[in-house]
C-alpha cells in the first residue's frame, strides 16, 4: 500500500467558483423541503481544470473515456518556466534541462506562473503558448500528458494556431491538462502525477482533478 506520509501531496485543481467561466449551478434539493441538498451543475467541458480528448479538436473518434488509466498517472517533469509577457511563445529551450533525463512516457507540468493572473481578462487572453517546435518535441518524445496553467496550450483568440498546436498534441497521443493551479508549491524537480476527468460517453473533454506526490526529502 502507497505510504501517504512519505509524499507532499498537492492538489493543482482550481476549485470550481462563480469566478470559473462555464461552471453555474442551480438548486436541485434543499434538505428544509426533501430532506437533503443537491445541485444541478452546469459545466462547459473545459471549464476550469480540465482534461482534453482528441475529439475536441476531431483528430480521431477517441473521447475523454477511451483513455486507459495507466495513461492517467506518472512521473512527471515540473518545469519553472518564469513568464511575464503576454503572449510568450515557449520553444523547445523550456526543456534543456532536464532532455537528457527525460524518458518516454514522463509527463511535463510548465510553471509559468500563470494562475496567478485568475480571473483577469489577462489569464485568457494573454497566455503563454506552446510553440509547433515544442509541441513536436512532445510528440517525438512521446510525452505522456503536458499539463499548463492557462486556460489553453495556444492562443484562444487565433483559431489557426489553436488547431494546430491541439491537433498536433493530441494527434501524437499527447494528453493536454490546462487551467491548472498551486505549482509554485512544488519544490521537487519531478512527482508522480494523477489526473483523473469525469468518465463522458464520446467526450471531447471533462474537467478533471489534479495531484502531485512529492517525495520528502
Amino acid at each position: 500500500m502507497l505510504d501517504f506520509t512519505k509524499y507532499h501531496l498537492h492538489d493543482l485543481t482550481r476549485t470550481y467558483s462563480s469566478e470559473v467561466v462555464g461552471y453555474s449551478w442551480e438548486t436541485a434539493r434543499e434538505i428544509e423541503r426533501d430532506g437533503w441538498n443537491a445541485r444541478w451543475l452546469k459545466l462547459y467541458s473545459h471549464a476550469g481544470t480540465h482534461m482534453d480528448a482528441p475529439r475536441h479538436f476531431a483528430v480521431n473518434d477517441t473521447g475523454i473515456e477511451n483513455y486507459p488509466l495507466e495513461s492517467l498517472m506518472g512521473k512527471s517533469w515540473v518545469l519553472r518556466v518564469p513568464v511575464t509577457k503576454d503572449g510568450a511563445l515557449l520553444g523547445v529551450e523550456v526543456v534543456a534541462e532536464i532532455k537528457d533525463d527525460f524518458s518516454a512516457g514522463d509527463s511535463l507540468l510548465l510553471h509559468t506562473g500563470w494562475d496567478q493572473h485568475l480571473p483577469h481578462p489577462r489569464f485568457r487572453n494573454g497566455l503563454p503558448r506552446i510553440s509547433e517546435a515544442l509541441a513536436r518535441w512532445c510528440v517525438e518524445k512521446q510525452v505522456k500528458i503536458l499539463g499548463v496553467e492557462g486556460p489553453s496550450v495556444a492562443d484562444v483568440n487565433d483559431i489557426a494556431e489553436v488547431t494546430n498546436i491541439h491537433r498536433i498534441l493530441l494527434g501524437g497521443e499527447v494528453i493536454i491538462v490546462e487551467g491548472l493551479v498551486n505549482l509554485d508549491k512544488i519544490k521537487a524537480p519531478s512527482v508522480t502525477l494523477i489526473a483523473l476527468p469525469l468518465k463522458f460517453e464520446a467526450g471531447d473533454g471533462s474537467p478533471c482533478r489534479v495531484i502531485a506526490l512529492e517525495a520528502k526529502q
